[in-house]
């Protein structure tokens, strides 16, 4: 029974360790990173209380050293997607019951355990399954999903001390409910924060989950679902599968305890869902909460003003991080014409001194792109690019996938700003810009606006602060996530909620409030203490 209001830490942003050579952080990673390595792990499905081994199995290969394995999950079908949900609903009346103490305990201890023990072996399943660098790792799998889990619990306990007033006689209160139903989470491959965030805060609201992860993020997926095992999480709480898209969304989306969706990846997929739940809506308990995050053509406008070392440093970092594989990468520039020769030459030297290579040598910037799929659509446009009138590729331009699926950070120039890399979404290291007349300043951030369906995330740079201005007022509505003198990337749990609209996604701002309230159910109690025992008002007595 809870007898007390119950004071929950209050969150602070982890702090990101530095792993600068001798320190004790990157004498444990790496021998972490050689741990994991010398180790092939045999992933199971989290189903209810049992470990799911289907002998289906499919291999885990670093994307930069293609020859190496480091383990084998096992793959479902349709009767685990199955199991997951019965799993899922059973486990439902005890989780939604259970007190809120005990519930932000559980994720509030998976945090600690993230920041303490844990820390390199999140990290280190990062680097070697994602190809991310030992900074990107950091940033992601450690500090942000320590932050979701730290300030979800902190978000949530201030939503639920949200009440009504209450006038003489009565007691009005909020009740917060779980969803009637499952929640189905689907994350992506880039970010381990995500794909800890999206199960992890329905789960904490009360709700019980099934959750698919990218193939290409099973490594440290496995990892945090171990960590939530150890934190308390109970059995069924959240279920972990491996299937195909399609098997899912057949089982989960003709369910009609299907109570509502987190998703992150695709525009297209994100569309056919919605399509699906509509066509589907009739057969449902409740109306399924419908909430994505998708993609996104992200933009750096540069004002006549700019200091090109500002711009230059912003699109380095902000394109070619992690391999430009972010939804909020930046990748389309728009460069006036007094700033183009020396911003056009800074950043051709600055990524001919990029270095590339595996995620074990802490020296590299860069390393590979995910998987062979996205290899060979990247290298298409790179291709095409070489090709075309209206482009030219000043830098990068190599891709080699003998070993891993390297491709070298690409800079193309065109000059037609509707030209195919400046609207359409890549998802690898291809920044792409154009040069506009140095006096078409407004002209230009209508282009800015009207050229890509996608809102997520972009930036003005500018000393001249009218500038800004106008850029926030014209640009409001063409990305969910805006930056002023700064790369559009890096967003901070509950500094900057994070997403975008248009086709970026229902902006539902993860890291905040707003996203919480979608996996919420409220209901009004009103509690008379002296109810009217006649039907008559005063104002029906007669004269």
């Amino acid at each position: 029974m809870n007898n007390g209001h119950y004071s929950l830490p209050i969150p602070v942003n982890e702090t990101v360790l530095s792993y600068v050579p001798g320190s004790a952080e990157r004498i444990r990673l790496q021998s972490v990173l050689q741990e994991l390595k010398s180790t092939v792990m045999d992933i199971p499905m989290y189903i209810g209380s049992k470990e799911v081994r289907t002998g289906k199995t499919q291999s885990i290969h670093p994307p930069h050293e293609r020859a190496h394995v480091l383990g084998h999950f096992h793959q479902g079908n349709a009767s685990h997607v199955k199991a997951a949900i019965d799993a899922a609903l059973k486990a439902k009346k005890s989780w939604e019951e259970m007190s809120w103490s005990s519930r932000a305990a559980i994720f509030l201890k998976a945090a600690d355990l993230i920041a303490g023990k844990y820390r390199p072996y999140m990290n280190g399943t990062t680097m070697l399954g994602q190809s991310k660098t030992v900074f990107q790792a950091e940033i992601d799998a450690a500090c942000e999903l320590i932050d979701f889990l730290r300030f979800n619990v902190h978000f949530l306990s201030e939503i639920y001390q949200q009440q009504p007033i209450s006038s003489p006689g009565m007691h009005n209160r909020l009740e917060y409910r779980a969803l009637e139903g499952f929640v189905l989470a689907v994350t992506p491959f880039n970010f381990t924060a995500i794909g800890g965030n999206l199960p992890a805060s329905a789960a904490l609201c009360g709700n019980t989950v099934i959750w698919k992860c990218a193939n290409t993020q099973v490594y440290s997926a496995n990892m945090f679902m171990r960590i939530l095992k150890e934190a308390g999480l109970p059995d069924g709480v959240i279920n972990l599968i491996y299937v195909d898209g399609p098997t899912l969304g057949e089982v989960c989306f003709k369910h009609p305890q299907f109570a509502g969706v987190h998703f992150t990846g695709s525009t297209g997929v994100f569309n056919q869902m919605w399509k699906t739940i509509g066509e589907n809506i009739s057969m449902y308990r409740s109306y399924p909460r419908i909430v994505g995050e998708t993609g996104g053509k992200d933009f750096v406008m540069v004002h006549p003003s700019a200091d090109p070392d500002v711009v230059v440093t912003a699109l380095l970092r902000g394109a070619f991080e992690f391999q430009g594989q972010k939804c909020s990468a930046a990748s389309r520039a728009y460069i006036p014409s007094n700033l183009a020769d020396v911003v056009r030459k800074k950043l051709v030297s600055g990524i001919k001194g990029f270095k590339m290579g595996t995620v074990e040598d802490f020296t590299n910037f860069i390393t590979a792109v995910i998987d062979e799929k996205s290899f060979d659509k990247i290298k298409s446009y790179i291709d095409n690019a070489k090709k075309s009138s209206a482009s030219k590729v000043l830098a990068g331009g190599k891709c080699d996938k003998l070993t891993g699926y390297f491709i070298k950070p690409t800079l193309i120039e065109t000059t037609d700003p509707h030209y195919v890399t400046m609207c359409e979404e890549i998802f690898g290291p291809v920044l792409s810009f154009y040069v506009y007349p140095e006096n078409k300043f407004s002209a230009t951030l209508k282009l800015v606006d009207e050229t890509s369906p996608y809102a997520l995330t972009g930036s003005i740079i500018s000393r001249d602060r009218s500038a800004i201005e106008e850029a926030s007022r014209v640009l409001r509505h063409a990305a969910g996530n805006f930056y002023i003198n700064d790369k559009p990337t890096g967003a901070v749990v509950g500094q900057q909620p994070f997403g975008g609209a248009r086709a970026s996604g229902t902006n539902d701002k993860a890291g905040s409030q707003l996203n919480l309230y979608r996996w919420l159910s409220v209901r009004t109690v009103k509690e008379t203490f002296e109810p009217p025992r006649d039907y008559r008002y005063p104002f029906m007595q007669a004269d």
